[in-house]
């Protein structure tokens, strides 16, 4: 745990996301979320809240199913995944083409 890091009891989030504590602790048992536990308690990060507010609005707005929800949580994370290698690709293929470049002007200093 970060020491920045903000924690929102159970009866907070409640509040905040409009729900019941049981569709919270439904959302627990199905995996869409993973509270911390502070002495047995339940607490909840600002990522929580951000994860718990997308699957409520999956399942009130838009009407998907709990099975629904799964998937699309796990094709989130494998895009967000996908999303950091490609990411890493571009700063190896950056600096790779970064010190062709040098070199070459290094060459092309030397010759004049």
């Amino acid at each position: 745990m970060r020491q920045d890091e903000r924690f929102y009891m159970i009866s907070m989030v409640c509040r905040l996301l409009n729900v019941h504590p049981q569709t919270l602790r439904l959302y627990e048992r199905e995996g869409f979320i993973k509270p911390k536990r502070i002495k047995r308690q339940r607490v909840y990060t600002d990522e929580d809240l951000e994860r718990l507010n997308f699957v409520i609005r999956l399942t009130k707005e838009f009407g998907v199913n709990r099975s629904g929800v799964d998937i699309i949580l796990r094709m989130r994370e494998r895009m967000q995944i996908m999303e950091e290698l490609i990411n890493e690709l571009f700063r190896y293929v950056d600096e790779d083409i970064k010190q062709t470049l040098e070199k070459r002007m290094k060459k092309f200093f030397e010759q004049i």
